[in-house]
């Protein structure tokens, strides 16, 4: 009995203690990189008193762009001073941007992953407050939502096939082109080429036609130019007949 109570005693006490120490990690099976991944874009207006300091921290990661917008809305008090004093801190305290204006815009490339802190100073104005209006976030080129990477192929998988669909239509619509002006072509070349034969077989018949009328007048002109000297010849020949027979020319 005694034993069975000590070891119930005993077993109370170390799930107690397991129990009771407070966890430093809420989220053990989620990475700093999955935990402050996302949108994450702060836009508000904060009211700083006279000489007073404010200072917010927000998480990057290295290789992303971290931007801060501000400008002073109000002034109270006698000085009415506007200059604002901010400074930007790296996660390891070097200063990386510090500026003394009433608005400015602040960006840079993230150079350690880690919380930068931003102070906003009114220590030009030590008799009034002043609002600010602030605008800070960090924009990821290379992110992806996973929630939002289902949706985003689906989009870029219609979007290829649309494109996809209407480079085919492009194609089809110039293939039917180029076919329609080659049909033409191959037309115009036909045409051309029976105006040629005909053209060809023209010359060769005007020239067997030449050639033979110029046979047939050469034959001619020959023919008649003998049969003329026969006819010439025979009226000079003379006769030999009885003396008394005079010559007939």
């Amino acid at each position: 009995m005694l034993y069975g109570t000590s070891c119930l005693f005993l077993g109370c006490l170390i799930w107690g203690s397991a129990h009771g120490v407070p966890q430093t990690n809420t989220r053990p099976d989620v990475t700093d990189q999955e935990l402050f991944w996302g949108s994450d874009q702060y836009d508000f207006a904060i009211v700083l008193p006279a000489a007073g300091l404010e200072c917010f921290w927000h998480f990057a990661h290295r290789g992303e762009k971290f931007y801060l917008n501000f400008m002073v809305q109000w002034v109270t008090g006698m000085g009415h001073g506007r200059q604002l004093s901010v400074t930007v801190n790296a996660p390891s305290g070097l200063l990386v941007s510090a500026v003394d204006d009433a608005k400015a815009q602040i960006s840079f490339e993230a150079a350690e992953t880690g919380f930068y802190q931003m102070c906003f100073s009114n220590l030009h104005n030590r008799f009034g407050t002043m609002q600010i209006f602030l605008s800070f976030g960090v924009y990821y080129d290379t992110y992806q939502d996973p929630s939002k990477s289902e949706e985003d192929e689906e989009k870029k998988k219609e979007e290829v096939s649309r494109e996809l669909n209407n480079t085919l239509s492009i194609i089809e619509a110039a293939t039917h082109k180029v076919e329609n002006h080659v049909f033409h072509m191959f037309r115009y070349y036909g045409f051309s080429r029976v105006r040629k034969s005909v053209d060809y077989f023209l010359l060769q018949s005007n020239s067997k036609y030449i050639t033979w009328w110029s046979m047939a007048l050469s034959v001619l002109i020959v023919t008649s130019g003998y049969l003329q000297l026969l006819f010439l010849k025979s009226l000079f020949v003379s006769s030999t007949g009885a003396e008394g027979e005079k010559p007939r020319c």
